[in-house]
């Protein structure tokens, strides 16, 4: 049994399909990766699996059970996911430590000081027990987002989904997101939609890249990077190189 597995997951919003049917698995301790041109569904298929939105047609299993069924509990099958956004979404009222811990006392009922005791343990995993105590107003682009990872590991998750991670981040920063990215792989089970190439060729376990809905293709990235079997990812990932360097 797998740990995830996607369906067959359609969505269209109005007249506009946006995925056409996609199908993957993963296991535990796996780190996937998707990449892909802009509008190709890819955060789609994220909020479809973290049931942000509902697939209009598909399913997708997690730990062996539907959590597409609508007679599922989603705030349970939620705690399960851990989500990493784009933008952070940090409450800005909150410490570091805070953001971390509220979580873990509102959503899983634990005590104030062991709640805070995770959260420091989670800090400390991504580099920043020393700004425990700082808002989010004092802390750059990327302690934010390693605090969104911090947030999200508390939690204990199945799984966590990454959407573009770095991708609101000034350059300089996305080294040390990455980072913290890079040390969790093969201890969490990561999905991660990225631009960052050099970490889907040395991380990932597997590629999978969508076009238009669908997925063109998928495999570890040696075969990925070296020799695609489909012409049309040749080209994208020929493009990317040049677009943003070869590591």
């Amino acid at each position: 049994m797998h740990m995830l597995e996607v369906k067959d997951v359609h969505k269209s919003y109005g007249e506009l399909e946006v995925l056409k049917g996609i199908s993957f698995t993963m296991d535990k301790g796996e780190t996937k990766v998707i990449i892909g041109t802009s509008g190709t569904g890819k955060s789609t298929l994220l909020r479809c699996i973290n049931q942000l939105d509902q697939p209009d047609q598909g399913e997708v299993w997690l730990d062996g059970e539907e959590i597409t069924d609508p007679s599922k509990d989603i705030n349970k099958i939620r705690q399960k996911i851990g989500f990493v956004f784009q933008e952070f979404n940090l409450f800005n009222h909150l410490t570091a430590l805070r953001n971390v811990s509220i979580g873990l006392e509102k959503v899983k009922g634990i005590e104030k000081e062991k709640a805070k005791e995770r959260a420091l343990v989670e800090l400390r995993r991504v580099g920043l027990e020393d700004q425990a105590n700082q808002y989010p107003a004092k802390l750059s682009g990327g302690q934010k987002q390693r605090v969104g990872i911090a947030r999200a590991l508390a939690m204990d998750p199945s799984i966590i989904l990454f959407d573009e991670p770095t991708s609101a981040l000034d350059p300089e920063l996305i080294g040390e997101v990455l980072e913290v990215m890079k040390g969790l792989a093969g201890k969490v089970s990561m999905l991660v939609v990225t631009h960052e190439m050099g970490f889907a060729r040395n991380v990932a376990d597997e590629i999978i890249f969508m076009e238009n809905g669908v997925v063109v293709e998928s495999g570890p990235p040696t075969q990925m990077f070296t020799s695609p079997k489909v012409k049309r990812t040749k080209e994208f990932l020929g493009k990317i190189a040049t677009l943003y360097g070869e590591e």
